[in-house]
């Protein structure tokens, strides 16, 4: 017993594909011309070729002589009908693959007549034969090995989250180097160069090599007179002598905000006004390592900048954000001193078990900082301590788990943001 495949199926309906190709010779025709009217080309063009009905000359297809009925229409046809033909033509169908024995399917599948099986096999699909078998009844209700899909790292999805939700809030991102120098990192925020935090126990710095290229000769003329008089924005600067080789040393980014003067002078492309950025960039300060502190850190920072933006405008960015990416509504706001904004706030969420996290801190740009870098609109900016909000919303205790290698905690961890 035979039957037609798919490809006899399709040529007993539409035509052989050497015939259908004749009927368009009547000219002669480009041979992509060709290809592009005549279904499964290359088969037509190599059996027409081999029976002597076309040749090539120069690019075009021509027909030598026009073919007649061919015996393959009438066998395919046969084949369908459940009816014989000769063994000759038999062998032709098979080498082209027109037809295929049905013999081996049929004898599996009534095998299997009136037995109970807990799946269908493609033999019982290929002859119907389904409809006499009995289907094993399925319990929904047991349960099977779990399995454990390829997904993200868990912090790692979290971030990418993230990053998407504030692009899908208007926000571009912002870039930088993770080894900067202290201009950026701390002279252009108008961070003063005898202030605690620059000292060796509070960041760290390069050895080698110790120093790096400062930017734009006017933009440090500029930031050194905020420092030492407040150049031409009413401040008295912190006074004292700036010292252009302390503000070139080199030093792994110590928080996010170093990202923020860089836009703002132009230095890493031009700032749109108004304009809303974020940047998720690594940060490295010394600590003791805890439940809550390591030395090398996440930051999720951010800028809005437009005229009229007011300390109100700053607290409802600061408010939505927290709840949106942590799910808790308890938000407070403290006040608090950063060197380079004026007015400045601290952040806090409730956990409800682990009570109040501080999250970030924020505030609006000091003209000192702004004005220097060739800004003149208000400029409201923040940072996130977002393993924190990690914690909180993967609902970790210790913040070293968020680079853990257990296993058993990367495959149970469930998915955020969705």
């Amino acid at each position: 017993m035979y039957k037609l495949t798919v490809e006899g199926r399709g040529y007993l309906e539409k035509g052989l594909p050497e015939l259908n190709l004749a009927k368009i010779l009547d000219n002669p025709l480009m041979i992509q011309d060709a290809r592009e009217r005549v279904e499964n080309f290359n088969i037509a063009f190599q059996w027409a070729k081999k029976r002597g009905w076309v040749r090539i000359d120069k690019g075009m297809l021509i027909l030598v002589r026009k073919p007649g009925k061919l015996p393959e229409e009438d066998a395919l046809r046969k084949i369908s009908q459940n009816r014989n033909i000769d063994n000759k033509m038999l062998s032709l169908l098979l080498s082209r693959k027109l037809i295929e024995k049905e013999r081996e399917t049929i004898k599996k599948a009534r095998k299997l007549i009136g037995k109970e099986i807990a799946s269908l096999t493609p033999s019982l699909l290929k002859t119907g034969l389904w409809r006499k078998v009995k289907l094993r009844p399925y319990n929904v209700m047991a349960r099977g090995k779990r399995l454990y899909p390829g997904k993200r790292q868990p912090y790692n999805s979290f971030l990418k989250n993230v990053r998407q939700k504030l692009v899908e809030l208007g926000f571009q991102e912002m870039t930088g180097p993770i080894i900067e120098t202290e201009f950026w990192n701390f002279d252009a925020l108008y961070q003063a160069q005898n202030h605690p935090s620059r000292d060796w126990a509070q960041t760290y710095s390069l050895k080698y090599p110790r120093e790096g290229r400062l930017p734009d000769a006017r933009i440090v003329s500029r930031v050194k007179a905020a420092h030492e008089n407040g150049w031409k924005t009413g401040s008295r600067g912190w006074g004292g002598k700036w010292d252009p080789r302390k503000a070139s040393r080199l030093m792994p980014r110590a928080h996010d905000t170093a990202i923020s003067p860089r836009y703002l002078s132009g230095h890493s492309g031009k700032i749109e006004i108004p304009g809303k950025y974020f940047s998720i960039v690594r940060c490295f300060r010394p600590d003791v390592i805890d439940a809550r502190h390591g030395v090398e850190f996440n930051q999720l920072g951010g800028l809005v900048i437009d005229k009229d933006m007011t300390i109100k405008n700053l607290f409802g960015v600061l408010k939505q954000s927290v709840q949106e990416i942590t799910g808790f509504s308890k938000v407070r706001f403290r006040p608090d001193y950063f060197p380079f904004t004026e007015p400045s706030v601290e952040v806090s969420a409730k956990h409800p078990e682990m009570g109040w996290f501080e999250l970030a801190g924020g505030g609006i740009f000091r003209s000192e900082l702004t004005e220097p870098l060739g800004i003149k609109e208000p400029v409201l900016a923040w940072g996130f301590g977002i393993d924190r909000l990690a914690m909180m919303r993967l609902n970790i205790k210790d913040i070293r788990e968020l680079f853990s290698q257990n296993l058993k905690w990367l495959r149970n961890s469930r998915i955020v943001f969705r």
